[in-house]
């Protein structure tokens, strides 16, 4: 009898999840439960539905018929009550109850509420002018309030609040953000990069004020600590998330900030795992795509390996029925973060404002960059790119791969050029199986194997989410003979 494998949660973790075990063919009966309505979708492009460049329908990552030609059972608005772990059943608000043998928990994140007087009425709703910015749902809710509106406050200065804030500046709001912290990113960069981002979105029309906090909601606007008041159609709550914990806490997992795994992915009880925004691993939890999809990766390797000992009657954790295979551990994540907005450019690789090494930085306020590299034994640990995103292809590989570099390399990739090579060396030098744009998931292969910009957008997705991806995928297609740049927005 197969292995019944349930997923609650149906986001971009848990679509990455389904394709690792499909790949992997466990024979697994796989049922995937998501509480929003839609189909799985690609959550780093609602700024882009808010912009007005991507329709709903082009953010799906999966349609409901590639679930259904493959045997996988999703079912959609399909909300998780309790999880009972001694009858290894799940409970949905309509009565349902659902066996499992593996339970995945792939319930992701939670908006908070900043503390802010008068954005719930006394009925216990939101002021109709309040917006959060989680869900697709929220985003369409969003794009129609925007049509009418002339004014918008963002309320967070983090990768979110600025997506958020030239989505709406690109529709010809008004825009202005708020920001607790003394600079924006203050999470992911230092202060001269958050300068160069506040002077390019003043630049863009958008006012920046840091150092401040929204304290009450008035008919007349939003109150900040100083007393000045903004006016304002819109106020969009993007500042601060927490990991959804709520189903793993009833259930009796061990929770912290998230629900806590092990080098499997595995809770407190072995058959429960967690997987994306809502899992901790080593005191960590991350909010990013690409640590998601790794846990995705790793957990489907070890389910696997669980299923084949138990078709093979064994217990889980004996003997492999694989003999050679090593078991991939989940040790928490190398990070990439990017800003997707339209004229906002920023990457962020590891944690370049803590970690250790010897640092190599270079602002230019007149062109609007800022580059922080930290390289320690020879090999790139962390960086920060605004207003250049040329090499960050090139970069991310040699961030992932742990490349030792030359003596003089990191100062030549921080001026923009590899030593002793042309400006596109290093797009050539890329191998297959790189991965160019984490916003698809595209690898360097995939991309050489177009003739087109147009051809990389329709057969991949890739170029549609941000400027970073749009610029490596330029790079390698320039490497290609005959090949046609001109015609495509990328």
């Amino acid at each position: 009898m197969s292995a019944r494998v349930v997923v609650v949660g149906s986001g971009m973790a848990a679509t990455r999840l389904v394709e690792e075990l499909l790949a992997r063919d466990t024979g697994a009966r796989i049922t995937v439960l998501g509480d929003e309505p839609h189909a799985p979708y690609n959550r780093i492009l609602l700024s882009a539905l808010l912009e007005g460049t991507h329709r709903a329908d082009a953010l799906t990552l999966r349609g409901l018929e590639w679930y259904a030609d493959r045997g996988v059972d999703l079912r959609t608005g399909a909300r998780v009550l309790e999880v009972d772990r001694d009858a290894r059943e799940v409970g949905l608000v309509d009565g349902t109850r659902l066996g499992y043998d593996r339970l995945v928990l792939a319930t992701g994140s939670i908006p908070t509420l900043p503390p802010v007087r008068g954005l719930v009425g006394m009925d216990g709703r939101l002021d109709e002018r309040v917006h959060a910015f989680r869900s697709l749902d929220d985003a369409l809710r969003l794009s129609r309030a925007a049509a009418s509106a002339r004014r918008a406050v963002v309320v967070g200065g983090g990768l979110l609040g600025l997506q958020v804030a030239r989505a709406l500046g690109v529709r010809g709001l008004d825009v202005e953000v708020v920001e607790g912290g003394d600079h924006l990113l203050r999470s992911q960069v230092g202060a001269p990069a958050g300068a160069i981002l506040a002077r390019d979105l003043r630049r863009l029309g958008t006012a920046v004020y840091t150092g401040t906090r929204a304290v009450r909601l008035t008919p007349a606007g939003l109150v900040l600590d100083h007393g000045y008041t903004l006016g304002t159609d819109l106020v969009v709550l993007t500042a601060g998330g927490r990991p959804s914990v709520a189903l793993a806490r009833a259930a009796g997992l061990a929770v912290r900030r998230g629900v806590v795994v092990d080098a499997g992915l595995r809770t407190s009880d072995p058959r429960v795992h967690a997987i994306g925004d809502c899992a901790q691993r080593g005191g960590r939890t991350t909010g990013f795509v690409a640590p998601a999809w790794e846990q995705a990766g790793v957990l489907a390797e070890v389910l696997a390996h669980d299923l084949a000992h138990e078709l093979a009657g064994d217990v889980a954790g004996g003997a492999d029925p694989r003999p050679g295979r090593t078991l991939p551990a989940y040790e928490g994540s190398r990070t990439v973060a990017r800003l997707r907005a339209t004229d906002l450019d920023v990457a962020v690789l590891g944690e370049p404002e803590t970690a250790e090494g010897e640092v190599v930085e270079l602002t230019n306020p007149v062109a609007g960059s800022h580059r922080r590299l930290v390289v320690r034994d020879g090999v790139l640990v962390a960086a920060t790119l605004v207003g250049d995103l040329s090499r960050i292809g090139l970069l991310t590989q040699y961030y992932d791969r742990g490349t030792v570099l030359s003596p003089g390399e990191p100062g030549a990739l921080l001026r923009g050029e590899r030593p002793g090579t042309g400006a596109l060396a290093g797009a050539a030098s890329l191998p297959d199986d790189a991965e160019v744009c984490a916003c698809a998931g595209v690898s360097a292969g995939r991309v050489r194997a177009c003739g087109s910009l147009e051809q990389v957008r329709d057969t991949t997705r890739a170029t549609t989410g941000c400027g970073g991806c749009a610029s490596a995928v330029r790079q390698l297609l320039a490497t290609r003979p005959s090949t046609t740049l001109e015609g495509t927005r990328a």
